[in-house]
């Protein structure tokens, strides 16, 4: 009878079934990271009224300036000084809220609903967490401004055909714009993200946004005129703004000074979430 039992005790543990071994890696986060985003109905609602933007003000503009050419009707020297890539790009100011929000929605979403603990709870070294959903988002936000982009200017240009606005693909510093423009946006939504992390708090987190990007530029103006030159080119919407601009000019920055300080801003915010991502619970 001990030999039985002592047999059975034996070979049990080998009939049982071995757990299978599961590994926290990068690609495992990223694949996360990537189907959480595309199950969000905000996802696509949000993205489509970015592209939207881009495209519905891009050509309403193409439409204005043709109007006004062929009518002979006045137009301010800002206006009248248009270019085809301008004109199609007038929708990025609003594209760029949408996809901002929809960043901050991305990390202080979770923080919202309580699904961060889970996060947290699968990927416990944290950071790896934000790196993802940044790059996710960034990516994808990326993709989506330089097709509208892209797309506005090849309807716009062809509206405004035979005006002086007129350009085409293989004009000089075109190309440049149009990927500028979505770079632009792309980082706006990594730091849309940082800021959820950092803030925790939707309502915040787009408050920060709003502020950063439209209220300050705004206040700036109240400053000194030689504090305003001083300030002015640095700040993150004009920074930005000179990495898509086809002109530029002694008061604002080159297209790859305004890339470095918009990157110094992105990763300013980034850095201050993961530093209350590490420091602080959830």
């Amino acid at each position: 009878m001990s030999t039985l039992t002592t047999t059975a005790e034996t070979e049990a543990p080998a009939s049982a079934p071995a757990r299978p071994a599961y590994r926290v890696t990068g690609r495992r986060v990223l694949s996360s990271e990537w189907a959480k985003l595309w199950t969000l109905r905000s996802t696509w609602i949000t993205l489509g009224l970015a592209l939207l933007f881009m495209v519905a003000f891009g050509l309403i503009a193409s439409a204005r300036y043709k109007s006004n050419i062929d009518s002979g009707h006045h137009m301010d020297g800002d206006f009248a000084r248009s270019t085809a890539v301008s004109l199609s790009l007038f929708g990025t100011h609003f594209a760029q809220l949408a996809l901002g929000v929809l960043g901050v929605l991305v990390t202080a979403g979770e923080y919202s609903t309580g699904m961060i603990r889970s996060t947290l709870a699968a990927v416990p070294r944290r950071l790896p967490v934000l790196w993802s959903k940044a790059a996710v988002y960034g990516l994808v936000a990326l993709v989506v401004a330089t097709l509208g982009a892209f797309v506005t200017f090849g309807i716009g240009s062809g509206m405004i055909s035979g005006t002086p606005a007129a350009m085409g693909f293989s004009h000089a510093g075109v190309a440049r714009s149009l990927l500028g423009a979505g770079l632009y946006l792309g980082l706006v939504g990594v730091i849309g993200t940082a800021l959820g992390a950092l803030l925790r708090s939707v309502a915040g987190g787009i408050s920060v946004l709003v502020a950063t990007l439209m209220l300050i530029p705004g206040l700036i103006s109240l400053l000194p005129s030689s504090w305003q030159d001083n300030i002015n080119p640095y700040l993150p919407s004009n920074a930005g703004e000179s990495m898509f601009a086809l002109t530029h000019d002694s008061t604002t920055l080159s297209p790859t000074a305004g890339l470095l300080v918009f990157l110094g801003w992105t990763v300013l915010a980034l850095a201050g979430a993961a530093y209350r991502l590490v420091r602080s619970d959830v």
